[in-house]
C-alpha cells in the first residue's frame, strides 16, 4: 500500500497577511508544511502539492476575490515547501508526469478537476494519503472527499490544516474517521 502526502494550496495569497485570500493565522502551519514536505523527500514519499492557478478573469472571482493568478506572486508556494526537481502538472496536461514533487494545478477548489490528478494516483499505486494544508473546510475537503470516493483511505494532519470555519472544519474530521480514516499530527507522520 503506496503513501501519498497531499499538500493542498499551501500558497502564498492563503498563507501570509499580505495575500489576497489569507487565512488568519495560516503562517503558523508553515513550519509542519516545510517538515512534512522534507520527509517525504528524503524518505521517498510521493508529495502531490495542489495548486490554484486561476485566470484573470476567473468565474471563481464573482464568488472570491481575485486570488493565485497564474504566473503572479500569490499563486507561488513558499521555498521551503518546494523539492529541488519539481514539475508542475498543468490543468491542460494530458499526460502524467513523475518527480520528486508534483504541483497539480487546478482552477477550482476540487483538484480532481485537473484530469490527469486520479491517473496521477492510479500511477503512483497511491492506496492512502496524509492530508493537509488550506483551507480545511473547502479545498482540502473537496480533496478529501475525492479520495474516499475513488476507494483510499485518508489521514488528515490536523496540525497542518488551517480553516476558516472550526465547526465545518469538526465536520471533515467526522467525515474522515466514519469512512475508516484516521487524524494524525505532524510529528506521528515524521518522527
Amino acid at each position: 500500500m503506496s503513501l501519498l502526502f497531499l499538500d493542498v494550496d499551501t500558497q502564498l495569497d492563503f498563507l501570509f497577511p499580505a495575500g489576497s485570500l489569507y487565512v488568519p493565522g495560516a503562517e503558523r502551519i508553515l513550519g509542519n508544511l516545510s517538515r512534512l514536505h522534507h520527509h517525504a523527500v528524503t524518505k521517498g514519499i510521493p508529495l502531490i502539492s495542489t495548486a490554484d492557478a486561476h485566470t484573470e478573469d476567473d468565474p471563481e472571482f464573482h464568488s472570491w476575490p481575485p486570488h493565485c493568478i497564474a504566473g503572479c506572486i500569490g499563486q507561488r508556494k513558499p521555498e521551503s515547501t518546494l523539492a529541488q526537481g519539481r514539475a508542475v502538472l498543468s490543468p491542460n496536461a494530458s499526460a502524467t508526469l513523475r518527480a520528486p514533487q508534483v504541483i497539480v494545478e487546478k482552477r477550482t477548489f476540487d483538484c480532481f478537476t485537473n484530469p490527469m490528478f486520479e491517473p496521477l494516483l492510479d500511477e503512483f499505486g497511491i492506496a492512502s494519503a496524509a492530508v493537509y494544508g488550506v483551507v480545511t473546510e473547502i479545498c482540502v475537503a473537496h480533496a478529501v472527499r475525492g479520495l474516499l470516493r475513488t476507494g483510499r483511505r485518508v489521514m488528515l494532519v490536523q496540525d497542518a490544516v488551517m480553516s476558516l470555519d472550526c465547526a465545518k472544519a469538526r465536520a471533515l474530521e467526522a467525515e474522515v474517521l466514519a469512512a475508516g480514516g484516521s487524524l494524525a499530527t505532524t510529528s506521528q507522520l515524521c518522527d
